[in-house]
């Protein structure tokens, strides 16, 4: 009996041994969830970071096509135009809430707004043919531009 017994617990271990694994571990599943847990911990952050820069990006565009339509309002017109502040309530850029200034002579003359930019501010410095632009961007800079200066975060005044 105990020859048999013994037997068949050793053609059973035998089987066992030789039947390949199925399936995973809870271990092995536990690593896979927690690699892929610190993965998503270092992603997330840097894909934020890649949309804020994409939305200052936009804004200092926006600031560019603004500066540009100045110039040529200046150059059309023989002075500089008057303050004008635009801002985006609307996700494609104009229209928009806009004060100051021909609302319109800013659009024809090619300054665009893209639904980055919260708000544009423009006006003349107090120096005799200087302006300054002010843009605020929804990834959180702020943008300035000046006649005689490209977009920068250097602040300058609107008087």
């Amino acid at each position: 009996m105990y020859f048999t017994l013994m037997g068949k617990l050793n053609a059973r271990r035998k089987n066992i041994a030789e039947q390949d694994d199925k399936g995973f571990t809870l271990i092995e599943l536990l690593v896979v969830v927690i690699i892929i847990g610190i993965l998503a911990a270092i992603a997330i952050p840097v894909y934020l970071g890649v949309q804020n820069n994409a939305k200052n990006s936009g804004t200092q565009s926006d600031i560019t096509n603004v500066k540009t339509a100045v110039v040529s309002l200046q150059t059309n017109n023989g002075a500089l135009p008057t303050k004008w502040t635009a801002v985006v309530t609307s996700p494609t850029g104009f229209p928009i809430a806009q004060t100051g200034g021909a609302t319109t002579d800013f659009p024809n003359a090619g300054a665009t707004l893209s639904s980055s930019t919260t708000s544009l501010n423009y006006g003349p410095t107090g120096t005799s043919g200087d302006f300054c632009i002010i843009g605020i961007s929804k990834g959180g800079g702020t943008f300035y531009a000046t006649s005689t200066a490209g977009v920068s975060t250097t602040a300058c005044t609107i008087s």
